[in-house]
Protein backbone atom coordinates (compact mmCIF):
# COMPACT_ATOMS: atom_id res chain seq x y z
CA UNK A 1 0.00 0.00 0.00
CA UNK A 2 1.13 3.59 -0.67
CA UNK A 3 -0.19 6.57 1.29
CA UNK A 4 0.56 10.23 0.50
CA UNK A 5 0.01 12.64 3.42
CA UNK A 6 -0.27 16.43 3.03
CA UNK A 7 1.33 16.10 -0.39
CA UNK A 8 2.51 19.20 -2.21
CA UNK A 9 4.11 18.93 -5.64
CA UNK A 10 5.93 21.78 -7.34
CA UNK A 11 7.84 22.31 -10.57
CA UNK A 12 10.12 25.25 -9.93
CA UNK A 13 7.92 27.99 -8.49
CA UNK A 14 4.70 26.42 -9.85
CA UNK A 15 2.45 24.49 -7.46
CA UNK A 16 1.19 21.50 -9.45
CA UNK A 17 -0.67 19.75 -6.66
CA UNK A 18 -1.75 20.42 -3.09
CA UNK A 19 -3.49 17.46 -1.43
CA UNK A 20 -4.04 17.96 2.32
CA UNK A 21 -4.69 14.89 4.47
CA UNK A 22 -4.18 11.30 3.40
CA UNK A 23 -6.97 10.75 0.87
CA UNK A 24 -4.39 9.88 -1.84
CA UNK A 25 -4.03 6.21 -0.94
CA UNK A 26 -3.36 3.13 -3.09
CA UNK A 27 -4.57 -0.17 -1.64
CA UNK A 28 -4.65 -3.73 -3.06
CA UNK A 29 -7.40 -3.94 -5.66
CA UNK A 30 -7.34 -0.20 -6.43
CA UNK A 31 -6.91 0.39 -10.14
CA UNK A 32 -6.49 4.15 -10.36
CA UNK A 33 -6.43 6.26 -13.51
CA UNK A 34 -4.26 9.35 -12.94
CA UNK A 35 -5.58 11.92 -15.40
CA UNK A 36 -5.22 15.61 -16.25
CA UNK A 37 -3.90 17.89 -18.95
CA UNK A 38 -0.24 17.80 -20.02
CA UNK A 39 1.72 19.71 -17.41
CA UNK A 40 -0.79 19.13 -14.60
CA UNK A 41 1.81 17.09 -12.67
CA UNK A 42 0.85 13.48 -13.45
CA UNK A 43 4.35 12.22 -14.26
CA UNK A 44 5.95 14.20 -11.41
CA UNK A 45 3.38 12.86 -8.93
CA UNK A 46 3.93 9.28 -10.10
CA UNK A 47 7.71 9.65 -9.67
CA UNK A 48 7.12 10.87 -6.11
CA UNK A 49 4.82 7.91 -5.34
CA UNK A 50 7.53 5.60 -6.71
CA UNK A 51 10.16 7.14 -4.43
CA UNK A 52 12.20 8.40 -7.38
CA UNK A 53 12.04 12.00 -6.16
CA UNK A 54 10.88 13.87 -3.06
CA UNK A 55 7.75 16.05 -2.80
CA UNK A 56 8.04 19.75 -2.03
CA UNK A 57 6.08 19.07 1.17
CA UNK A 58 4.35 16.15 2.82
CA UNK A 59 5.35 12.50 2.87
CA UNK A 60 4.81 9.23 1.01
CA UNK A 61 4.74 5.95 2.94
CA UNK A 62 5.25 2.67 1.11
CA UNK A 63 4.52 -0.67 2.78
CA UNK A 64 5.11 -3.12 -0.07
CA UNK A 65 6.91 -3.81 -3.36
CA UNK A 66 6.52 -1.27 -6.16
CA UNK A 67 6.91 -1.71 -9.91
CA UNK A 68 7.47 1.64 -11.62
CA UNK A 69 7.52 2.23 -15.39
CA UNK A 70 8.60 5.80 -16.23
CA UNK A 71 7.98 7.36 -19.62
CA UNK A 72 11.70 7.34 -20.41
CA UNK A 73 13.22 4.26 -18.70
CA UNK A 74 16.97 4.32 -18.08
CA UNK A 75 18.12 0.76 -18.62
CA UNK A 76 21.66 1.07 -17.26
CA UNK A 77 24.12 -1.34 -18.89
CA UNK A 78 23.11 -1.59 -22.56
CA UNK A 79 25.44 -4.58 -23.10
CA UNK A 80 23.14 -6.76 -20.96
CA UNK A 81 21.06 -9.31 -22.86
CA UNK A 82 17.36 -8.46 -23.02
CA UNK A 83 16.45 -11.80 -21.37
CA UNK A 84 18.85 -11.16 -18.48
CA UNK A 85 17.39 -7.68 -17.97
CA UNK A 86 13.92 -9.19 -17.49
CA UNK A 87 15.18 -12.00 -15.24
CA UNK A 88 17.09 -9.48 -13.10
CA UNK A 89 13.74 -8.49 -11.59
CA UNK A 90 13.99 -11.61 -9.41
CA UNK A 91 17.80 -11.81 -9.24
CA UNK A 92 17.85 -14.84 -11.55
CA UNK A 93 20.21 -13.24 -14.07
CA UNK A 94 23.12 -13.28 -11.62
CA UNK A 95 22.58 -16.94 -10.78
CA UNK A 96 22.46 -17.85 -14.48
CA UNK A 97 25.68 -15.88 -15.12
CA UNK A 98 27.42 -17.73 -12.26
CA UNK A 99 26.16 -21.07 -13.57
CA UNK A 100 27.53 -20.25 -17.03
CA UNK A 101 30.90 -19.35 -15.54
CA UNK A 102 31.11 -22.66 -13.60
CA UNK A 103 30.02 -24.60 -16.68
CA UNK A 104 32.90 -23.07 -18.64
CA UNK A 105 35.33 -24.13 -15.89
CA UNK A 106 33.87 -27.65 -15.91
CA UNK A 107 34.47 -27.94 -19.65
CA UNK A 108 37.87 -26.26 -19.90
CA UNK A 109 39.69 -26.89 -16.58
CA UNK A 110 42.71 -29.17 -16.95
CA UNK A 111 43.08 -29.57 -13.18
CA UNK A 112 40.72 -32.18 -11.65
CA UNK A 113 40.44 -30.25 -8.36
CA UNK A 114 39.36 -27.09 -10.18
CA UNK A 115 36.87 -29.11 -12.22
CA UNK A 116 35.45 -30.81 -9.11
CA UNK A 117 35.03 -27.44 -7.35
CA UNK A 118 33.26 -26.05 -10.42
CA UNK A 119 30.92 -29.07 -10.50
CA UNK A 120 30.07 -28.63 -6.80
CA UNK A 121 29.45 -24.88 -7.21
CA UNK A 122 27.33 -25.45 -10.31
CA UNK A 123 25.20 -27.98 -8.41
CA UNK A 124 24.62 -25.55 -5.55
CA UNK A 125 23.74 -22.73 -7.96
CA UNK A 126 21.38 -24.94 -9.94
CA UNK A 127 19.63 -26.04 -6.74
CA UNK A 128 19.20 -22.40 -5.70
CA UNK A 129 17.96 -21.49 -9.19
CA UNK A 130 15.41 -24.33 -9.10
CA UNK A 131 14.25 -23.42 -5.57
CA UNK A 132 13.50 -19.91 -6.82
CA UNK A 133 11.38 -21.39 -9.57
CA UNK A 134 14.04 -20.50 -12.10
CA UNK A 135 13.16 -22.83 -14.96
CA UNK A 136 9.45 -22.06 -14.70
CA UNK A 137 10.30 -18.38 -14.27
CA UNK A 138 12.31 -18.36 -17.50
CA UNK A 139 9.27 -19.68 -19.33
CA UNK A 140 7.04 -17.09 -17.61
CA UNK A 141 9.41 -14.27 -18.58
CA UNK A 142 9.50 -15.44 -22.19
CA UNK A 143 5.69 -15.68 -22.26
CA UNK A 144 5.28 -12.13 -20.91
CA UNK A 145 7.84 -10.82 -23.41
CA UNK A 146 6.14 -12.60 -26.29
CA UNK A 147 2.77 -11.18 -25.21
CA UNK A 148 4.32 -7.71 -25.41
CA UNK A 149 5.55 -8.30 -28.95
CA UNK A 150 9.11 -9.37 -28.06
CA UNK A 151 10.02 -12.64 -29.84
CA UNK A 152 12.66 -15.08 -28.58
CA UNK A 153 15.33 -13.77 -30.97
CA UNK A 154 15.08 -10.32 -29.35
CA UNK A 155 15.62 -11.79 -25.88
CA UNK A 156 19.03 -13.05 -26.93
CA UNK A 157 20.20 -9.61 -28.09
CA UNK A 158 22.04 -6.94 -26.08
CA UNK A 159 19.83 -3.98 -25.15
CA UNK A 160 21.90 -1.59 -27.27
CA UNK A 161 20.85 -3.45 -30.43
CA UNK A 162 17.15 -2.93 -29.71
CA UNK A 163 14.98 -0.03 -30.76
CA UNK A 164 13.74 2.47 -28.17
CA UNK A 165 10.30 0.89 -28.31
CA UNK A 166 11.72 -2.61 -27.75
CA UNK A 167 13.80 -1.46 -24.77
CA UNK A 168 10.75 0.16 -23.21
CA UNK A 169 8.79 -3.06 -23.63
CA UNK A 170 11.64 -4.99 -22.00
CA UNK A 171 11.30 -2.66 -18.99
CA UNK A 172 7.54 -3.21 -18.90
CA UNK A 173 8.06 -6.99 -19.13
CA UNK A 174 10.60 -6.80 -16.29
CA UNK A 175 8.11 -4.98 -14.05
CA UNK A 176 5.23 -7.35 -14.82
CA UNK A 177 7.51 -10.37 -14.36
CA UNK A 178 8.56 -9.09 -10.94
CA UNK A 179 4.97 -8.37 -9.97
CA UNK A 180 3.55 -11.84 -10.46
CA UNK A 181 4.00 -15.40 -11.56
CA UNK A 182 2.37 -14.40 -14.82
CA UNK A 183 -1.21 -14.70 -13.58
CA UNK A 184 -1.42 -11.21 -12.09
CA UNK A 185 -1.57 -12.49 -8.46
CA UNK A 186 0.60 -10.11 -6.49
CA UNK A 187 0.79 -7.57 -3.68
CA UNK A 188 2.99 -5.31 -5.82
CA UNK A 189 1.76 -1.78 -6.51
CA UNK A 190 2.21 -1.02 -10.19
CA UNK A 191 2.89 2.60 -11.20
CA UNK A 192 2.73 2.77 -15.00
CA UNK A 193 3.32 5.93 -17.04
CA UNK A 194 1.90 5.50 -20.57
CA UNK A 195 2.39 1.71 -20.66
CA UNK A 196 0.77 1.32 -24.10
CA UNK A 197 3.39 3.43 -25.90
CA UNK A 198 5.05 1.26 -28.60
CA UNK A 199 2.56 -1.60 -28.13
CA UNK A 200 0.56 -3.05 -31.00
CA UNK A 201 -3.15 -3.86 -30.71
CA UNK A 202 -2.61 -7.49 -29.62
CA UNK A 203 -0.14 -6.47 -26.91
CA UNK A 204 -2.51 -3.78 -25.60
CA UNK A 205 -5.30 -6.35 -25.36
CA UNK A 206 -3.03 -8.70 -23.41
CA UNK A 207 -1.88 -5.91 -21.09
CA UNK A 208 -5.49 -4.87 -20.48
CA UNK A 209 -6.34 -8.40 -19.31
CA UNK A 210 -3.22 -8.58 -17.13
CA UNK A 211 -4.08 -5.31 -15.37
CA UNK A 212 -7.72 -6.31 -14.90
CA UNK A 213 -6.53 -9.46 -13.09
CA UNK A 214 -3.80 -7.76 -11.04
CA UNK A 215 -4.52 -8.15 -7.30
CA UNK A 216 -2.15 -5.43 -6.11
CA UNK A 217 -2.63 -1.71 -6.43
CA UNK A 218 -2.32 0.07 -9.76
CA UNK A 219 -1.90 3.68 -10.81
CA UNK A 220 -1.81 4.24 -14.57
CA UNK A 221 -1.27 7.36 -16.65
CA UNK A 222 -2.57 6.79 -20.15
CA UNK A 223 -4.13 8.64 -23.04
CA UNK A 224 -5.62 5.33 -24.18
CA UNK A 225 -9.21 5.93 -23.09
CA UNK A 226 -10.22 2.37 -23.98
CA UNK A 227 -7.63 1.03 -21.53
CA UNK A 228 -8.85 3.38 -18.81
CA UNK A 229 -12.47 2.46 -19.48
CA UNK A 230 -11.80 -1.27 -19.20
CA UNK A 231 -9.32 -1.27 -16.29
CA UNK A 232 -9.74 1.53 -13.73
CA UNK A 233 -12.17 1.52 -10.80
CA UNK A 234 -11.01 4.85 -9.32
CA UNK A 235 -9.89 8.14 -10.84
CA UNK A 236 -7.52 10.80 -9.55
CA UNK A 237 -8.00 14.00 -11.54
CA UNK A 238 -5.18 16.55 -11.28
CA UNK A 239 -6.65 19.99 -11.93
CA UNK A 240 -4.06 22.16 -13.63
CA UNK A 241 -6.19 25.24 -12.96
CA UNK A 242 -6.67 24.80 -9.20
CA UNK A 243 -3.55 22.74 -8.42
CA UNK A 244 -5.69 20.16 -6.60
CA UNK A 245 -6.53 16.48 -6.89
CA UNK A 246 -10.14 15.30 -7.07
CA UNK A 247 -10.68 11.66 -6.10
CA UNK A 248 -13.50 9.71 -7.74
CA UNK A 249 -14.26 6.24 -6.38
CA UNK A 250 -15.82 4.96 -9.56
CA UNK A 251 -15.01 3.57 -12.99
CA UNK A 252 -14.01 5.63 -16.00
CA UNK A 253 -17.42 6.04 -17.66
CA UNK A 254 -19.15 7.05 -14.43
CA UNK A 255 -16.27 9.44 -13.75
CA UNK A 256 -16.79 11.17 -17.10
CA UNK A 257 -20.50 11.54 -16.33
CA UNK A 258 -19.76 12.82 -12.81
CA UNK A 259 -17.21 15.36 -14.11
CA UNK A 260 -19.67 16.67 -16.69
CA UNK A 261 -22.43 16.95 -14.06
CA UNK A 262 -20.06 18.68 -11.63
CA UNK A 263 -18.97 21.22 -14.23
CA UNK A 264 -22.59 21.98 -15.11
CA UNK A 265 -23.40 22.49 -11.39
CA UNK A 266 -20.49 24.89 -10.96
CA UNK A 267 -21.50 26.88 -14.00
CA UNK A 268 -25.11 27.17 -12.79
CA UNK A 269 -24.01 28.23 -9.31
CA UNK A 270 -21.63 30.82 -10.71
CA UNK A 271 -24.25 32.19 -13.10
CA UNK A 272 -26.76 32.54 -10.24
CA UNK A 273 -24.18 34.09 -7.94
CA UNK A 274 -23.00 36.53 -10.61
CA UNK A 275 -26.61 37.60 -11.18
CA UNK A 276 -27.22 38.19 -7.47
CA UNK A 277 -23.84 39.88 -6.97
CA UNK A 278 -24.54 42.18 -9.92
CA UNK A 279 -27.90 43.11 -8.43
CA UNK A 280 -26.26 43.84 -5.05
CA UNK A 281 -23.61 46.05 -6.65
CA UNK A 282 -26.22 47.92 -8.64
CA UNK A 283 -28.26 48.54 -5.47
CA UNK A 284 -25.11 49.53 -3.58
CA UNK A 285 -24.28 52.09 -6.28
CA UNK A 286 -27.71 53.64 -5.87
CA UNK A 287 -27.48 53.76 -2.06
CA UNK A 288 -23.89 54.92 -2.06
CA UNK A 289 -24.93 58.24 -3.57
CA UNK A 290 -26.64 59.06 -0.29
CA UNK A 291 -24.34 59.74 2.65
CA UNK A 292 -26.86 58.34 5.17
CA UNK A 293 -26.84 54.97 3.39
CA UNK A 294 -23.10 54.59 2.62
CA UNK A 295 -22.59 51.91 5.31
CA UNK A 296 -25.42 49.78 3.88
CA UNK A 297 -23.96 50.16 0.39
CA UNK A 298 -20.53 49.07 1.64
CA UNK A 299 -22.05 45.97 3.26
CA UNK A 300 -23.77 45.07 -0.01
CA UNK A 301 -20.47 45.27 -1.92
CA UNK A 302 -18.77 43.07 0.71
CA UNK A 303 -21.63 40.56 0.49
CA UNK A 304 -21.30 40.40 -3.30
CA UNK A 305 -17.56 39.73 -2.97
CA UNK A 306 -18.13 36.94 -0.40
CA UNK A 307 -20.70 35.28 -2.64
CA UNK A 308 -18.16 35.05 -5.46
CA UNK A 309 -15.28 33.97 -3.18
CA UNK A 310 -17.29 31.12 -1.67
CA UNK A 311 -18.00 29.49 -5.03
CA UNK A 312 -16.12 26.44 -6.26
CA UNK A 313 -13.78 27.43 -9.04
CA UNK A 314 -15.30 26.99 -12.45
CA UNK A 315 -12.76 25.53 -14.80
CA UNK A 316 -11.66 28.16 -17.25
CA UNK A 317 -11.13 27.04 -20.81
CA UNK A 318 -8.04 24.85 -20.90
CA UNK A 319 -5.11 26.51 -22.58
CA UNK A 320 -3.91 24.76 -25.69
CA UNK A 321 -0.62 24.87 -27.52
CA UNK A 322 -0.76 26.63 -30.88
CA UNK A 323 1.30 24.14 -32.86
CA UNK A 324 2.21 25.04 -36.41
CA UNK A 325 5.12 23.46 -38.23
CA UNK A 326 7.57 25.91 -39.84
CA UNK A 327 7.15 27.64 -43.16
CA UNK A 328 9.74 25.61 -45.11
CA UNK A 329 12.82 27.25 -46.56
CA UNK A 330 13.20 27.04 -50.37
CA UNK A 331 14.85 23.87 -51.65
CA UNK A 332 15.46 21.87 -54.83
CA UNK A 333 13.17 19.31 -56.40
CA UNK A 334 14.63 16.43 -54.33
CA UNK A 335 16.14 17.80 -51.10
CA UNK A 336 17.11 14.39 -49.67
CA UNK A 337 18.22 11.13 -51.25
CA UNK A 338 19.75 8.00 -49.79
CA UNK A 339 21.22 4.96 -51.50
CA UNK A 340 22.00 1.45 -50.25
CA UNK A 341 21.55 2.32 -46.56
CA UNK A 342 22.54 -0.66 -44.41
CA UNK A 343 22.65 -0.90 -40.63
CA UNK A 344 24.06 -3.70 -38.49
CA UNK A 345 24.57 -4.21 -34.76
CA UNK A 346 27.40 -6.70 -34.56
CA UNK A 347 26.29 -9.66 -36.68
CA UNK A 348 22.64 -8.61 -36.44
CA UNK A 349 21.32 -7.09 -39.64
CA UNK A 350 18.64 -4.43 -39.05
CA UNK A 351 18.00 -3.60 -42.70
CA UNK A 352 20.04 -3.54 -45.88
CA UNK A 353 20.11 -1.78 -49.23
CA UNK A 354 17.45 0.86 -48.57
CA UNK A 355 17.12 3.45 -51.34
CA UNK A 356 14.81 6.44 -51.15
CA UNK A 357 14.25 9.89 -52.59
CA UNK A 358 12.35 12.51 -50.61
CA UNK A 359 10.95 15.03 -53.08
CA UNK A 360 9.94 18.57 -52.20
CA UNK A 361 6.64 18.49 -50.30
CA UNK A 362 6.37 14.69 -50.41
CA UNK A 363 4.67 12.74 -47.62
CA UNK A 364 6.10 9.35 -46.68
CA UNK A 365 5.28 6.83 -43.95
CA UNK A 366 7.82 4.24 -42.79
CA UNK A 367 6.13 0.98 -41.80
CA UNK A 368 7.40 -2.22 -40.23
CA UNK A 369 6.94 -4.39 -37.18
CA UNK A 370 8.55 -3.33 -33.90
CA UNK A 371 12.30 -3.83 -34.26
CA UNK A 372 12.28 -3.60 -38.06
CA UNK A 373 14.47 -0.47 -37.90
CA UNK A 374 12.02 2.43 -38.38
CA UNK A 375 13.60 4.64 -35.70
CA UNK A 376 17.10 3.64 -36.84
CA UNK A 377 16.33 4.67 -40.43
CA UNK A 378 15.11 8.10 -39.26
CA UNK A 379 18.31 8.53 -37.23
CA UNK A 380 20.37 7.77 -40.33
CA UNK A 381 18.38 10.27 -42.39
CA UNK A 382 18.86 12.87 -39.64
CA UNK A 383 22.61 12.09 -39.58
CA UNK A 384 22.33 11.27 -35.87
CA UNK A 385 23.81 7.84 -36.63
CA UNK A 386 25.99 6.65 -39.50
CA UNK A 387 25.09 3.75 -41.80
CA UNK A 388 27.41 0.76 -42.07
CA UNK A 389 27.00 0.94 -45.84
CA UNK A 390 25.42 3.45 -48.20
CA UNK A 391 25.25 7.21 -48.06
CA UNK A 392 22.99 10.23 -47.80
CA UNK A 393 22.84 12.67 -50.70
CA UNK A 394 21.57 16.09 -49.54
CA UNK A 395 19.95 18.15 -52.26
CA UNK A 396 19.99 21.89 -52.81
CA UNK A 397 18.74 23.87 -49.81
CA UNK A 398 18.09 20.83 -47.59
CA UNK A 399 17.13 21.78 -44.03
CA UNK A 400 16.13 18.88 -41.78
CA UNK A 401 13.95 19.08 -38.68
CA UNK A 402 14.14 15.91 -36.57
CA UNK A 403 11.70 14.90 -33.82
CA UNK A 404 13.13 11.99 -31.80
CA UNK A 405 10.83 9.39 -30.26
CA UNK A 406 12.74 9.41 -26.96
CA UNK A 407 13.24 13.21 -26.97
CA UNK A 408 16.94 12.70 -27.69
CA UNK A 409 17.16 16.18 -29.22
CA UNK A 410 16.58 17.75 -25.78
CA UNK A 411 19.24 18.33 -23.14
CA UNK A 412 17.66 17.14 -19.88
CA UNK A 413 20.13 19.13 -17.77
CA UNK A 414 19.46 22.39 -19.61
CA UNK A 415 16.45 24.61 -18.96
CA UNK A 416 13.49 25.06 -21.27
CA UNK A 417 14.92 28.41 -22.35
CA UNK A 418 18.42 27.00 -22.97
CA UNK A 419 16.98 24.21 -25.10
CA UNK A 420 14.99 26.54 -27.35
CA UNK A 421 17.93 28.93 -27.60
CA UNK A 422 20.11 26.00 -28.72
CA UNK A 423 17.50 24.99 -31.33
CA UNK A 424 17.29 28.55 -32.73
CA UNK A 425 20.53 30.39 -31.89
CA UNK A 426 19.90 33.17 -34.41
CA UNK A 427 16.33 33.99 -33.37
CA UNK A 428 15.47 37.11 -31.36
CA UNK A 429 14.70 36.76 -27.66
CA UNK A 430 11.19 38.16 -27.92
CA UNK A 431 10.41 35.89 -30.87
CA UNK A 432 11.52 32.85 -28.87
CA UNK A 433 9.53 33.91 -25.80
CA UNK A 434 6.47 34.31 -27.99
CA UNK A 435 7.09 30.89 -29.53
CA UNK A 436 7.41 29.24 -26.12
CA UNK A 437 4.27 31.01 -24.96
CA UNK A 438 2.38 29.55 -27.93
CA UNK A 439 3.56 26.13 -26.75
CA UNK A 440 2.39 26.90 -23.17
CA UNK A 441 5.80 27.62 -21.60
CA UNK A 442 5.80 30.92 -19.70
CA UNK A 443 7.28 32.62 -16.65
CA UNK A 444 9.13 30.34 -14.20
CA UNK A 445 8.70 27.33 -16.52
CA UNK A 446 11.40 28.78 -18.79
CA UNK A 447 13.96 28.11 -16.04
CA UNK A 448 12.73 24.55 -15.40
CA UNK A 449 15.20 21.77 -16.36
CA UNK A 450 13.92 19.82 -19.35
CA UNK A 451 14.55 16.56 -17.51
CA UNK A 452 11.80 17.44 -15.00
CA UNK A 453 9.13 17.95 -17.68
CA UNK A 454 6.39 15.41 -18.32
CA UNK A 455 6.44 13.39 -21.53
CA UNK A 456 3.79 15.63 -23.07
CA UNK A 457 5.69 18.77 -22.09
CA UNK A 458 8.90 17.36 -23.58
CA UNK A 459 7.00 16.65 -26.78
CA UNK A 460 5.74 20.25 -26.89
CA UNK A 461 9.25 21.63 -26.25
CA UNK A 462 10.80 19.45 -28.96
CA UNK A 463 8.06 20.52 -31.39
CA UNK A 464 8.71 24.17 -30.50
CA UNK A 465 12.32 23.61 -31.53
CA UNK A 466 11.12 22.26 -34.87
CA UNK A 467 8.88 25.28 -35.46
CA UNK A 468 11.85 27.60 -35.05
CA UNK A 469 13.92 25.64 -37.59
CA UNK A 470 12.36 26.62 -40.98
CA UNK A 471 12.99 22.99 -41.98
CA UNK A 472 11.84 21.79 -45.39
CA UNK A 473 12.10 18.07 -44.52
CA UNK A 474 10.58 16.92 -41.23
CA UNK A 475 11.59 13.53 -39.81
CA UNK A 476 8.94 12.71 -37.20
CA UNK A 477 9.23 9.67 -34.91
CA UNK A 478 5.98 9.12 -32.95
CA UNK A 479 5.15 12.86 -32.61
CA UNK A 480 1.78 12.21 -30.89
CA UNK A 481 3.12 10.01 -28.06
CA UNK A 482 2.34 11.27 -24.52
CA UNK A 483 -0.01 14.03 -25.72
CA UNK A 484 -3.44 14.71 -24.27
CA UNK A 485 -6.30 14.63 -26.84
CA UNK A 486 -6.37 18.41 -27.38
CA UNK A 487 -2.59 18.71 -27.93
CA UNK A 488 -2.65 15.63 -30.18
CA UNK A 489 -5.28 17.25 -32.38
CA UNK A 490 -3.10 20.36 -32.62
CA UNK A 491 -0.21 18.22 -33.93
CA UNK A 492 -2.50 16.48 -36.43
CA UNK A 493 -3.74 19.85 -37.69
CA UNK A 494 -0.13 21.01 -38.03
CA UNK A 495 0.61 17.91 -40.13
CA UNK A 496 -2.36 18.64 -42.38
CA UNK A 497 -1.25 22.21 -43.08
CA UNK A 498 2.55 21.80 -43.36
CA UNK A 499 3.75 22.28 -46.96
CA UNK A 500 7.24 20.80 -46.68
CA UNK A 501 8.25 17.14 -46.96
CA UNK A 502 7.47 14.74 -44.10
CA UNK A 503 8.85 11.30 -43.28
CA UNK A 504 6.70 9.83 -40.51
CA UNK A 505 6.99 6.87 -38.12
CA UNK A 506 3.85 6.33 -36.05
CA UNK A 507 1.58 3.82 -34.31
CA UNK A 508 -1.21 6.42 -34.40
CA UNK A 509 -3.63 5.81 -37.29
CA UNK A 510 -4.89 9.38 -36.91
CA UNK A 511 -1.41 10.77 -37.58
CA UNK A 512 -1.10 8.84 -40.84
CA UNK A 513 -4.62 9.90 -41.85
CA UNK A 514 -3.82 13.56 -41.17
CA UNK A 515 -0.60 13.35 -43.19
CA UNK A 516 -2.39 11.96 -46.27
CA UNK A 517 0.73 10.03 -47.37
CA UNK A 518 1.72 9.50 -50.95
CA UNK A 519 4.23 6.70 -50.38
CA UNK A 520 5.18 4.03 -47.88
CA UNK A 521 8.54 2.37 -47.16
CA UNK A 522 8.30 -1.14 -45.71
CA UNK A 523 11.10 -2.31 -43.44
CA UNK A 524 13.26 -4.34 -43.07
CA UNK A 525 13.11 -4.95 -46.86
CA UNK A 526 13.18 -1.27 -47.77
CA UNK A 527 10.44 -1.80 -50.38
CA UNK A 528 8.75 1.38 -51.61
CA UNK A 529 5.09 1.45 -52.62
CA UNK A 530 2.26 3.89 -53.26
CA UNK A 531 0.06 4.51 -50.21
CA UNK A 532 -3.29 2.73 -50.06
CA UNK A 533 -6.01 2.10 -47.48
CA UNK A 534 -4.63 -1.35 -46.69
CA UNK A 535 -1.50 0.29 -45.25
CA UNK A 536 -3.67 2.42 -42.98
CA UNK A 537 -4.94 -0.81 -41.41
CA UNK A 538 -1.35 -1.92 -40.76
CA UNK A 539 -0.47 1.15 -38.68
CA UNK A 540 -1.79 -0.27 -35.39
CA UNK A 541 -0.17 -3.65 -36.06
CA UNK A 542 3.22 -2.09 -36.79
Amino acid sequence: MITATDLEVRAGARTLLSAPGDHLRIQPGDRIGLVGRNGAGKTTSLRILAGETQPYAGSVRNSGPVGYLPQDPKEGDLDVLAKDRVLSARGLDEILASMAKQQTLMEEAADDKIRDKAIARYARLEERFANLGGYVAEADAARICNSLGLPDRVLGQPLRTLSGGQRRRIELARILFAASDGSGKSDTTLLLDEPTNHLDADSINWLRTFLQNHDGGLVVISHDVDLLSDVVNRVWFLDAVRGEADVYNMGWKRYLDARATDEQRRKRERANAEKKASALRTQAAKLGAKATKAAAAHQMVKRAERMMDELDDVRVADKTAHIRFPEPDPCGKTPLMASNLTKMYGSLEIFTGVDLAIDKGSRVVILGLNGAGKTTLLKLLAAVEKPDLGELEPGRGLKIGYFAQEHDTLDDDATVWQNIRHAAPDAGEQDLRGLLGAFMFTGPQLEQPAGTLSGGEKTRLALAGLVSSAANVLLLDEPTNNLDPISREQVLEALRSYTGAVVLVTHDPGAAEALEPQRVILLPDGTEDHWSDEYQELIELA
